[in-house]
């Protein structure tokens, strides 16, 4: 019998293990990641992929690379033949004495004899050098020379410091100044016939290095075109020469050239000195890019789709990434199976947690389990009920406490501005001007009416306008004077709910402290302006103004415009007393943090106050 009650009570120990194990969500998550497991194929294949990508690209860009620095070599030697052409021409002196001589106005038979040597000479430079098209001696007036079919009505037909290359020969001041590949303007074997690569540079006096003439050495642009276009690189790829600045000089495509590179990250790696190899997006397509300078200062650049690099890996890459992926999707259905089990009521109960964050405390969850997650979603419906009651009872006290404050702001309606309006009305009746009379006695009874609360504390914008207009009645009756109010706001915000009495204390301050003391009418504007989290209500006039030190006294002690800190301020000079510290209170009793009041005044010149109004949220029902 005892071996019997053991073993039950061991059984049933067992059951309350196996039930715990089986409701924990640590054993239900060890369970769906050992159903996921990245199969072992999809690992290796992800590392064979990698280590033979980065083996071929490695080879491809030693192969690049190689290639890119035997074409700059092969272009810089072009270009040397013509700076050491150039600088054989800049140094013989018997043309710069000849140059002269055309300046001092020799006879037409030495000029004759001058020209024949000039271009005898230029001549023999070219036959002896291959890769020199044309050499030409400019100067900006008079006459010109130049090797073969050169052509001086051409040259008549420009101004020479027209040209872009021949100001930067003048500003390098010796110096060689390459320019892009173009057509030759100056041969009179027809137009658009040559391509050159022009080299200038200033050809000077050399006993008073004056500026003499230019020497243009002009190398033959086909011959550079032609070792471009025999270089490959890749199925599409391509070479061309650009300076430190990104302008295409050179190309075989003729129509990029003096134009800079369109993309942006490979101009960049262009005008990085020190980028040789670098990759870029364009379009969204990867490339990769190879650079060598040239001895002018220039680049040669060449660019091919990344893609193009491996892409004899391509069809075995597919293969290994479509076996893997199978088996990978395989684990993750199984997964997926295993997961929903646990986060669907995860799911559930995380929505009802962002209705009550957003404010909806009648959310519930609804999950039933007996694991954590069943636990967690009862304690959370427990936590909702009991903040569900203490926000009642928070909003009821609140609610209280704004009606007290307001009944008791409502109170303070100075007994002196009552009597002086009804000592108005009553000589007005008593000399017989009864218009006038009832007319003081309607707005007196509407603005008794606002401030007796018979609508509650909180009114429309509209209505807070209409107040203010009747306010000024019975102050136009009392002192006189002239009070023009101009009310503007856009449309939607006439329903816009603000405490009663909240823009009514800033025009009468702007009364009693602008406009009474100097005896004179006054313009009052009040402009409200929606700006979608928030409302501007600005009240402007043009009375008196406040002194800087007394502006300062009051948004420091939030008190009135003519005594900073009283809240009697106001019935010493007649007005009701309660002024912008209501204001303040106001705005920090019914509208969300930020909501502020804003003071600009200049002695003179009016004064500016705003407020502005954060909207309140609903609140949940």
């Amino acid at each position: 019998m005892r071996r019997d009650t053991s073993e039950g009570e061991q059984v049933r120990r067992t059951a309350m293990i196996r039930i715990r194990l089986t409701n924990r969500i640590a054993t239900k998550l060890i369970a769906a990641l050992a159903a996921v497991i990245i199969i072992p194929t999809f690992c290796i294949g992800f590392f064979f992929y990698r280590t033979s990508s980065e083996l071929v690209k490695n080879n491809v860009r030693q192969s690049t690379v190689q290639i890119a620095e035997q074409a700059a070599d092969s272009l810089s030697n072009i270009l040397n033949v013509g700076s050491d052409t150039s600088d054989l021409v800049y140094g013989q002196a018997k043309i710069q004495q000849m140059v002269l001589q055309d300046s001092e106005g020799v006879s037409d038979d030495v000029k004759v004899e001058n020209r024949d040597f000039i271009a005898n000479l230029l001549n023999n430079i070219i036959y002896s050098n291959s890769f020199v098209k044309i050499i030409y001696i400019l100067k900006g007036e008079g006459s010109s020379w130049g090797s073969g079919v050169f052509n001086q009505a051409k040259v008549d037909r420009y101004r020479i410091r027209d040209f872009p290359w021949i100001r930067e020969a003048e500003r390098l001041d010796g110096r060689l100044a390459w320019t892009q590949l173009q057509y030759d303007k100056f041969s009179g074997g027809g137009d658009n016939t040559d391509l050159v690569i022009p080299a200038a540079r200033v050809l000077k006096n050399f006993k008073t290095m004056e500026n003499i003439g230019y020497v243009v050495i002009n190398v033959d642009g086909r011959a550079v075109l032609d070792k471009l276009r025999q270089l490959r690189l890749g199925k599409t790829g391509a070479f061309f020469v650009a300076d430190s600045q990104g302008r295409v000089m050179i190309d075989p495509n003729e129509s990029r050239i003096g134009r800079e590179v369109g993309n942006a990250a490979l101009k960049a790696r262009i005008a990085d000195a020190s980028a040789r190899e670098f990759e870029y997006e364009e379009d969204g397509v990867r490339f990769y890019g190879v650079k060598e300078p040239l001895s002018n200062g220039w680049s040669i650049v060449g660019v091919v789709p990344l893609s193009e690099i491996t892409g004899q890996l391509d069809e075995l890459h597919d293969t290994v990434f479509v076996l893997s992926g199978g088996f990978a999707l395989l684990a993750v259905l199984v997964g997926l199976v295993f997961a929903r089990r646990i986060t669907r009521p995860i799911h559930k109960l995380v929505r009802q947690m962002k209705l009550a964050g957003e404010g909806d405390l009648n959310a519930r969850a609804s999950v039933e389990s007996s694991d954590e997650i069943g636990l967690m979603s009862n304690q959370f419906n427990r936590m909702l009920h009991r903040l569900d009651r203490t926000m009642a009872q928070v909003r009821e006290e609140r609610d209280k406490k704004q009606r007290a404050e307001m009944r008791a702001v409502m109170h303070r309606i100075n007994p002196h501005f009552m009597f002086n309006t009804l000592s108005t009305i009553k000589w007005l009746v008593k000399f017989g001007d009864t218009a006038k009379a009832y007319e003081g006695l309607a707005a007196f009874t509407r603005l008794l009416e606002a401030n007796m609360g018979k609508k509650g504390h909180m009114v429309s914008l509209d209505e807070e306008l209409e107040i203010i207009a009747k306010y000024l009645e019975i102050l136009q009756l009392r002192y006189t004077l002239t009070f023009d109010l101009k009310a503007e706001m856009d449309r939607e915000l006439g329903s816009f709910r603000v405490p009663r009495m909240l823009i009514q204390p800033i025009v009468e301050n702007a009364i009693f402290h602008g406009f009474v003391p100097e005896n004179r009418n006054g313009a009052i504007a009040i402009a409200a302006v929606d700006e979608g989290q928030a409302v501007r209500i600005r009240i402007e006039d043009d009375g008196v103004g406040i002194e800087a030190s007394r502006l300062e006294r009051i948004l420091r002690d939030d008190g009135e415009y003519g005594r900073p800190g009283r809240k009697e301020g106001a019935v010493e000079t007649g007005g009701t007393g309660i002024g912008l510290r209501h204001v303040k209170e106001c705005i920090q009793l019914y509208y969300p943090f930020g909501s502020r009041l804003e003071i600009e005044s200049e002695p003179g010149r009016g004064t500016v106050v705003q407020l502005i109004l954060i909207k309140p949220k609903p609140e949940a029902e």
